[in-house]
């Protein structure tokens, strides 16, 4: 008989600080054999399905929901996801089942809920018939994993990139070790500790250090002890206000701690030593034009975390663009979602001239909106297929993204592509699918933190982190933490870390 493996997915991560509530609307929901179309699209989804067409699996899917990274979630949205899975999982529980895959996040957090993943699998495993059943699954390497995440769950395996181009590869690699222990017989748990450490999100690129290193040691960890199915590093989403947010290190293992833990202190020793590294300031905007100059070999980028599209913010902060046209910059890019002014440019002729509000709705700390002499471009259709299908937006969204009806207009010297949703600077088709070619220009406004660079390094002559308002900003200490851990590094003085296991 073949073995029988329940499939779902819950996916969001979660910043707290925005105002706005995610609605059950902000999901991409797919139920039943739905998701098994996702076969092909290059998400962790479709790599669990590849190994579960090489094993003879029999999948029983039952609900996916991915949001992007957006503000609190509502505890409807959650309801509404467990009652929706509970219905098509407990029937086929109670008649037997040999495993459970998920694909999750590890980030999610709603009004009520600072685990919104360890909540879940707790409900999970009070199902009939799910009290033993061996739980595999993907996570974020931004996820906040709890410690009762690893209680509950048998293998969880986190992403090893940022820019995310192995998340379909971790999903690979999860769904091999629940194949390993179905074929064992032997069920792993999963032993993890907390570092009081606090990760902006620039700082959790595994280009660069500390994820460079800490990743290079779970890689060798793994290939040096066998008993070690997987060891994770998980960066953590710094933006999210819980108790579990931070730096964690778990391995999934069939020995006990007494083996673990030394591997995990190793790793906690390594994160403390390199923690400084992910601690980073910027220049503004301003100082970066007033200092450089336009190449001829290719573009500029000004990248701005604060306004990181991938990691919640609105998209809209008008900081780069005024600069651009304070300074008079020619050949000048940016992109703002900005529904509003989209919709006011929907009977405006191509090639006319109309003075518009751009921008700077989303964020309090924001200037607000830039009025400014336009001439539209072009308009069209934001449906754009990935160039890149590694691209760290494929981990959600497989193979395509909408960016909802777009605009172009150009004010200046510079020229803005406006979209109707917030979408991540992860895949130069963003912008090709517009008729525009970002290697032509001379300065590119880039609203994100790490994971654009696997599409504009290539493309790129330059680049600069500059600093301007924007929830997403690398400087923590300006965040109103409530329900944090403390001690933390950056924000507290310590002496000596004391990590936490369980």
């Amino acid at each position: 008989m073949k073995p029988r493996i329940v499939l779902a997915a819950l996916f969001h991560e979660t910043h707290t600080f925005l105002p706005e509530v995610t609605s059950w609307a902000d999901m991409d929901v797919a139920r039943g054999d739905e998701i098994l179309r996702k076969e092909g699209d290059a998400s962790p989804t479709d790599g669990f399905l590849e190994v579960a067409r090489e094993c003879g699996w029999e999948i029983l899917p039952t609900i996916s929901a991915m949001g992007m990274a957006g503000a609190t979630v509502a505890d409807s949205v959650f309801e509404q996801f467990w009652s929706e899975f509970a219905v098509r999982a407990a029937p086929v529980l109670r008649a037997g089942v040999d495993g459970v895959f998920l694909v999750l996040h590890g980030a999610m957090a709603t009004q009520s809920l600072d685990d919104a993943e360890g909540e879940f699998l707790a409900r999970l495993r009070s199902l009939a018939g799910a009290q033993s059943v061996p739980i595999f699954g993907v996570l974020d390497l931004h996820a906040n994993v709890s410690s009762r995440m690893c209680a509950l769950a048998n293998g969880l395996v986190t992403y090893r990139k940022n820019p995310h181009t192995d998340a379909r590869l971790a999903a690979v690699r999860a769904a091999r070790l629940l194949e390993r222990a179905l074929r064992s017989g032997r069920n792993p748990r999963m032993h993890w500790c907390r570092i009081p450490i606090l990760l902006s999100p620039p700082g959790t690129g595994t280009q660069s250090d500390p994820m460079l290193s800490l990743t290079r040691l779970a890689e060798s960890i793994e290939a040096s002890e066998p008993a070690v199915w997987a060891y994770n590093v998980a960066a953590g989403f710094s933006f999210a206000d819980t108790r579990e947010s931070g730096l964690t290190l778990s391995a999934v293992s069939d020995a006990g701690l007494e083996l673990i833990r030394p591997h995990l202190q190793a790793g906690a020793d390594l994160a403390w030593q390199l923690r400084e590294r992910g601690t980073i300031a910027y220049p503004t905007v301003e100082a970066v034009l007033a200092s450089v100059h336009a190449s001829s070999t290719g573009p500029t980028l000004l990248v701005e975390p604060a306004d990181n599209i991938g990691g919640g913010a609105p998209g809209d902060g008008t900081a780069i663009l005024r600069a651009l046209i304070a300074c008079g910059a020619q050949r000048g890019l940016v992109a703002l979602c900005d529904p509003r002014a989209v919709e006011r440019l929907a009977h405006i002729s191509i090639g006319a001239r109309t003075r518009l509000p751009l921008g700077g709705h989303g964020w309090s700390l924001d200037p607000g909106p830039l009025e400014a002499e336009v001439t539209l471009i072009s308009r069209g259709s934001g449906a754009f297929q990935f160039e890149d299908p590694q691209n760290h937006l494929a981990s959600a969204y497989g193979s395509g993204f909408d960016m909802g009806p777009c605009a172009v207009v150009r004010t200046a010297g510079v020229a803005i592509l406006l979209t109707s949703h917030k979408t991540p600077p992860f895949d130069l088709g963003q912008f090709r699918s517009q008729g525009i070619n970002p290697a032509d220009f001379a300065w590119i406004g880039v609203k994100a933190a790490v994971a654009h660079r696997r599409a504009y390094d290539p493309i790129a002559a330059a680049s600069y982190f500059v600093d301007t308002p924007g929830p997403c900003s690398s400087n923590l200490r300006q965040f109103p933490y409530q329900r944090l851990r403390h001690p933390v590094y950056p924000l507290d003085a310590i002496e000596v870390p004391a990590p936490l296991y369980a």
